[in-house]
């Protein structure tokens, strides 16, 4: 103690040894820090409808940004129609598993939500909900409690208790001008000059900036770009306020930049909060655009194909965009199946869980660009809804076989409109024939077939 003591230089050394000490003790490794997700879906938007997936329409110049700066998938296989996609990307599960009704969700279901806040995150969903069952009259269908006993602590949504009606010839309580939203348990009055996706991007970037300081995880199923096909704030008819619900097929172009543009102004937050680091934002859509829109691409014209199993139905756009692990963009072309979500966030927040239909794609995220996930991937569609056919498909890389025994290349016929002759197949359609009709046997059959 007396060579310290007598001597200044020792003194100065141990008490910057000191110093260290505390701060290495202050600080957490970035390993420890959990990153902020934001889980971004459009609604009835096909692969297609990126400038990035080669559209030639439509500008999306954000969101083709993100997909340069992160992960661009090319294979992402949805459900063809809303509520079959939804229970699917929140469980994890194929539909025969928890897919009841259309517009519900049994509360029973254990959600991404549920996984998320177990794990210790700040929970919030907003925009299209359509999950409490008001269409069947379901009981709890008029419960303002359910998203919060899916998992989120806050919510702001459309069709949660109240539905559209129609009174003078159009529908009254749609998504867009004048919007129907339930906020936390409260009825919003928005008012003739509101836009429902500008309330629900106000809403995400009002949590975000309240839980900066703790890991959040955002659920933002959109509204747009679904029909009806209507002016949004950036188009020259919104200035009059009787045409704000005036229908027509070309305004879809503007409701493609206006997604763009609600996208940018969430991602534009994480930059001012500081934030956009360590947050992994991922963009996808529930199914294929609305039959009535044509699109041009890069590739041909593509007609929208909602509701049905072909390509144009169930292959979405996906964006995985994650600064602090993804430190180069590149493209991913192999599969990604929509209960594949489920567990990718149980390993983003390093969760084990006991039951899923679907594989992680973590790897990629975390920067292993060899990473060779599915071989295939499986849909059980039985839509309850409409005029759409139940169907079942198994799909590899470049073929797709259904359940009655269609064969088809889907890379060279995306519009499925050549079956394959199964008596004069060449050696690769014969062996993946042979693979596929294995891997259907892990679907059920449909009642009327067992």
């Amino acid at each position: 103690m007396s060579l310290i003591k007598n001597s200044p230089f020792l003194v100065c050394l141990l008490i910057l040894c000191i110093s260290c000490t505390q701060q290495k003790v202050a600080e957490k490794p970035k390993s420890a820090i959990k990153p902020n997700v934001i889980l971004i879906m459009a609604d009835d938007m096909g692969y297609e409808c990126l400038s990035s997936n080669g559209s030639l329409e439509y500008e999306t110049p954000h969101l083709d940004q993100l997909a340069a700066n992160g992960i661009r998938f090319t294979q992402c296989i949805s459900q063809p129609l809303c509520t079959p996609s939804r229970v699917k990307i929140m469980t994890g599960l194929r539909n025969f598993r928890n897919y009841e009704h259309f517009g519900y969700l049994n509360p029973k279901a254990k959600t991404f939500g549920h996984l998320m806040k177990e794990a210790g995150y700040s929970t919030c969903v907003a925009g299209k909900w359509q999950l409490n069952g008001f269409y069947h009259d379901l009981p709890g269908w008029q419960d303002k409690q359910r998203p919060h006993q899916f998992g989120f602590d806050e919510y702001c949504l459309w069709q949660l208790t109240r539905k559209r009606a129609r009174k003078d010839g159009r529908f009254i309580g749609e998504r867009f001008a004048d919007p129907i939203i339930e906020q936390n348990g409260e009825m919003l009055q928005p008012g003739i000059d509101a836009y429902g996706p500008d309330l629900f991007a106000d809403f995400v970037m009002d949590f975000i900036e309240r839980k900066k300081d703790s890991a959040f995880f955002v659920y933002y199923p959109m509204v747009l770009v679904h029909d009806p096909f209507v002016p949004t704030p950036n188009t020259e008819a919104w200035q009059d306020s009787t045409r704000r619900y005036e229908m027509d097929t070309t305004y879809f172009t503007d409701m493609m930049a206006y997604t763009d543009k609600v996208v940018k102004r969430i991602t534009d937050k994480l930059e001012v909060l500081n934030i956009a680091e360590n947050t992994l934002v991922i963009f996808t859509a529930d199914n294929g655009t609305h039959r009535s829109i044509s699109s041009e691409t890069s590739y041909g014209i593509v007609q929208g194909g909602k509701g049905f199993t072909k390509e144009t139905g169930v292959r979405v756009p996906l964006i995985a965009h994650w600064p602090a692990k993804i430190k180069e963009g590149f493209v991913y072309d192999g599969l990604i199946e929509f209960s594949d979500f489920f567990p990718t966030l149980a390993e983003v927040v390093n969760t084990k869980i006991d039951t899923t239909d679907g594989m992680s794609f973590y790897p990629l995220l975390n920067g292993d660009k060899d990473f060779e996930g599915r071989e295939h991937v499986l849909v059980h569609y039985d839509p309850e809804w409409g005029r759409w056919e139940k169907d079942q498909f198994a799909r590899n890389d470049n073929y797709k076989l259904y359940r009655d025994g269609r064969l088809f290349h889907v890379k060279k016929d995306p519009e499925e409109e050549m079956p394959l002759d199964k008596d004069a197949l060449d050696q690769e359609a014969a062996i993946a024939f042979q693979e596929l009709s294995v891997a259907l046997k892990e679907l059920p059959l449909f009642e009327q077939e067992e």
